[in-house]
């Protein structure tokens, strides 16, 4: 397959540049406030279209500030702690979909304490209206040819830019797939089917980490981490972390919800 070589600034407006990978953001965060809106307004939560937007600019800031912090702490840490003012030029790329997860995850607490809303309420919704995000930010990565796949003899193999000579996986298409369409399909289903508040966190949590881990072995590692904790990548342990948590979530539901017995004397 031949690499189809996009240029990464959508226009130019003299020293002003609107690059495709912030237009992918964009989208995404659109496609996920009309999710959540049709979520809510379905299952009759508790939250007003006003809500709603202010949920939104939370989330937007601690997406942004979430995802640097987060790769700056998985992937490089040695380097930014030796150039700590780097770590505000996020203009030289890195960013990291755990560390954004978790920037989510907070921005969702702050607001229910703030706002006196269920925090797995907020959760859920997130977990159904992240996928699309996910989507256009995987094709973000494709055409900035940036995260490639590992080297492949397959038909699926493309020459990257600054992937060298070999053709290689665009693991990017994969991901978006997967965790993108994929994963949206799942989540909008069980939207419909779950009552029990934080199932769809849990669902979101497991779902991901397992097509994640999948995907990785089609990634090339990162350059300054490569295989770690006996050839596994950074990706497939912040995965790991991720199932442990849905499946530890999910049980204690289950539990609280008196669907599995506990094992107190009674």
């Amino acid at each position: 397959m031949i690499y189809p070589q996009v240029d990464p600034v959508l226009v130019h407006l003299g020293p002003l540049q609107i690059r495709w990978y912030g237009l992918m953001y964009i989208i995404g965060f659109v496609c996920a406030y009309f999710i959540v809106r049709e979520v809510s307004k379905r299952k009759r939560y508790d939250l007003s279209r006003i809500e709603i937007e202010d949920l939104f600019t939370y989330c937007i800031l601690a997406l942004i500030i979430g995802a640097r912090i987060g790769y700056c702490l998985f992937y490089n840490l040695t380097y930014y702690l030796e150039n700590p003012l780097k770590i505000l030029a996020v203009w030289e790329g890195g960013m990291s979909f755990h560390g954004g997860l978790l920037g989510l995850i907070f921005a969702g607490w702050l607001f229910s304490i703030r706002r006196s809303k269920s925090f797995l309420m907020l959760t859920d919704l997130g977990a159904v209206a992240a996928p699309p995000g996910l989507f256009f930010g995987r094709i973000g990565n494709f055409i900035n040819g940036e995260l490639f796949g590992r080297v492949t003899d397959s038909a699926w193999g493309m020459v990257f830019p600054d992937g060298g000579n070999l053709p290689r996986y665009p693991s990017q298409l994969f991901e978006a797939f997967f965790e993108g369409l994929v994963l949206f399909a799942i989540m909008y289903a069980l939207s419909f089917k779950t009552r029990l508040q934080g199932t769809l966190l849990a669902a979101f949590l497991i779902c991901y980490g397992a097509m994640r881990f999948a995907l990785e072995n089609f990634r090339q590692p990162d350059a300054q981490l490569g295989f770690i904790l006996g050839g596994i990548t950074m990706g497939q342990a912040l995965c790991l972390a991720m199932i442990i948590c849905g499946v530890s979530l999910l049980f204690f539901l289950r539990m609280q919800s008196g669907k599995i017995p506990s094992n107190r004397p009674k």
